[in-house]
C-alpha cells in the first residue's frame, strides 16, 4: 500500500459521521431494557447507514443511566462547519433510531438540523467521557 492510500485509508472515516452505540453492562441489556431487541436495533442502523455513516459499537460510554446511549459524531466536512458530537440518550424506541438515521443521511451534525424530536435524547455528558470518546 502506497503512503498515499495508506492516509486516504486512514481518513476514511473522517469523511462520513460516526454513530457510536453503547452496548456494554446497561446498554444494550434486556436487563436495564427490556421492551428493546438491542441486537436489531444496532443492526438496523449498520443496514441503514451502509455507505453513508461508520456505525460502532462501544462496551461503554459512562453514561449508564441513560441507556441506550448513542453519539453521533460529524463527518469532517460537518466539523469544519461547526458540528460537534451529539449524545442522545435513553434511545430506546424505533421511531428514535428511524429519526437519527433519516438526520445521518441528510448529513449530520453541522450539515443538517437534528429533527425537534430528538432533543427529548440529547444530553451533555461530562468533561471526562466527552474526552475518552473524542480521543
Amino acid at each position: 500500500m502506497s503512503r498515499r492510500t495508506k492516509k486516504a485509508a486512514s481518513t476514511s472515516g473522517a469523511a462520513r459521521p460516526i454513530v457510536t452505540v453503547c452496548r456494554g453492562c446497561c446498554c444494550g441489556t434486556p436487563a436495564k431494557v427490556p421492551h428493546l431487541d438491542h441486537e436489531a436495533q444496532l443492526t438496523d442502523l449498520r443496514i441503514q447507514l451502509t455507505g453513508v455513516a461508520m456505525v460502532r459499537r462501544t462496551d461503554c460510554l459512562d453514561a449508564c443511566e441513560r441507556a441506550n446511549v448513542i453519539v453521533i459524531q460529524p463527518s469532517a466536512e460537518g466539523r469544519k462547519a461547526g458540528g460537534r458530537p451529539v449524545w442522545l440518550g435513553q434511545v430506546n424506541n424505533p421511531d428514535a433510531a428511524a429519526d437519527i438515521t433519516a438526520w445521518v443521511k441528510n448529513g449530520g451534525p453541522g450539515l443538517a438540523e437534528a429533527p425537534d424530536i430528538l432533543d427529548l435524547y440529547t444530553f451533555s455528558p461530562s468533561r471526562r467521557v466527552r474526552d475518552e470518546l473524542d480521543g
